[in-house]
């Protein structure tokens, strides 16, 4: 953090509005734009918190983002009048580690009640990737398809084969590209242009790589 940030930042928690609009007012233009895109940067690339992230996604998707760690991340009313929520998963790696885009997500502390509650919903999932905070893409697909459904009910067999147990929860129910990209309904929303994409292609599993590639768009 540079120090420019952390002393408003400071102001901002401990000092008055009027020491936090002088301090402000007293910088120039460039310097406050420096301070804007380093404070963004760092926190959408914050690896505790994903709330910039999921906004972006549910909002270039077209759905009004829903604030809150309860609950479904977004919404928006169909052409029948019901509202259609929205579950967003973004990922974020960094360029220089060793993890890689592969069009998937995970559920925390999920059961299968959870399970349950969400195949009645009339819930759309909305996965994203991100490369040190560049979107690279977003893809949409119904909740309700079988292998992706499937894919979460293995996972809670396996931990709870008898059913839920009270004050007990599979921390994780984890699932990539190849559970929902033949699902009815499923449909890249954003993806790089095919040039920007090539440059990402080192941080995206190669055949996840290869689909988002016959998908892209031609450089304008």
């Amino acid at each position: 953090m540079n120090r420019e940030l952390a002393e408003i930042i400071k102001l901002y928690a401990i000092g008055s509005d009027k020491a936090l609009n002088d301090y402000l007012l007293g910088k120039s233009k460039n310097n406050l734009m420096a301070t804007l895109i380093d404070l963004i940067t760092m926190y959408i690339n914050d690896k505790n918190s994903s709330t910039l992230r999921e906004f972006l996604t549910v909002s270039i998707a077209g759905y009004s983002h829903r604030e809150g760690k309860i609950g479904y991340n977004g919404y928006k009313q169909s052409v029948y009048g019901t509202p259609i929520k929205c579950e967003a998963k973004p990922k974020n790696v960094r360029s220089g580690g060793k993890r890689k885009l592969n069009g998937g997500g995970n559920f925390t502390d999920y059961t299968h009640e959870r399970l349950k509650r969400d195949k009645k919903e009339n819930l759309h999932m909305l996965v994203s990737g991100f490369v040190d905070g560049k979107l690279i893409y977003i893809i949409e697909f119904p909740f309700g398809c079988s292998t992706f459904t499937d894919r979460l009910n293995q996972q809670l067999q396996k931990r709870f084969p008898h059913g839920d147990i009270s004050g007990q929860f599979l921390r994780s129910a984890n699932f990539d590209y190849r559970y929902y990209i033949n699902c009815k309904g499923m449909k890249v929303l954003f993806v790089l242009p095919k040039s920007e994409l090539t440059e990402h292609k080192q941080y995206i599993v190669r055949v996840f790589y290869k689909f988002l590639l016959e998908v892209a768009p031609d450089d304008k």
